[in-house]
């Protein structure tokens, strides 16, 4: 069955896509849920005729896009995390954590346009941001391990003070 999509739908398309989908797939999910309609010759049409006027639009944001994603690629991360053994960290960098970071640094991402593999280790990796269907910028996320010294500092600071009386 072919249906024509009104939101992006992961790993099936993008808004305004004609795709083949499986008629249960289509009938009990997307249509109901509002994410697709069924590709009638009369929807095709005036989806033919919704993208002829949305061309010049769509060629603006695409540009717009690419500008933010250049400005993207300036950003470097770096993540201090725990360690077992000085490689290893304490759980994992996620997305979400990564869009957390870029957000902190002034810039509107979602943690689903961040795809990046599974960071487990200290290094240094490469996290993908999808800023439009046809652009997405590359960020270094550096992991390093969280120094000992740093864990103790704030340990030290407060058995390092005395503790003052009052003076009667």
């Amino acid at each position: 069955m072919e249906i024509i999509l009104k939101q992006d739908v992961e790993n099936l398309g993008y808004a305004n896509d004609i795709v083949s989908v499986k008629p249960g797939y289509a009938n009990n999910f997307l249509i109901p849920s509002g994410l697709a309609t069924a590709a009638t010759e009369s929807a095709r049409k005036v989806l033919a005729e919704n993208l002829r006027q949305r061309a010049h639009k769509d060629a603006k944001i695409k540009a717009d896009a690419e500008a933010k994603a250049k400005t993207l690629q300036q950003v470097k991360l770096k993540f201090e995390m725990k360690t077992t053994d000085g490689v290893k960290i304490y759980g994992s960098v996620t997305p979400a954590m990564i869009a957390e970071a870029i957000v902190a640094q002034g810039f509107e991402v979602d943690k689903k346009q961040v795809s990046v593999e599974t960071i487990k280790t200290v290094g240094s990796f490469v996290a993908s941001i999808r800023v439009h269907k046809e652009v997405a910028a590359e960020i270094p996320v550096e992991v390093v391990a969280l120094s000992a010294a740093k864990e103790q500092a704030p340990a030290a600071e407060e058995q390092a003070a005395p503790a003052e009386t009052p003076a009667e």
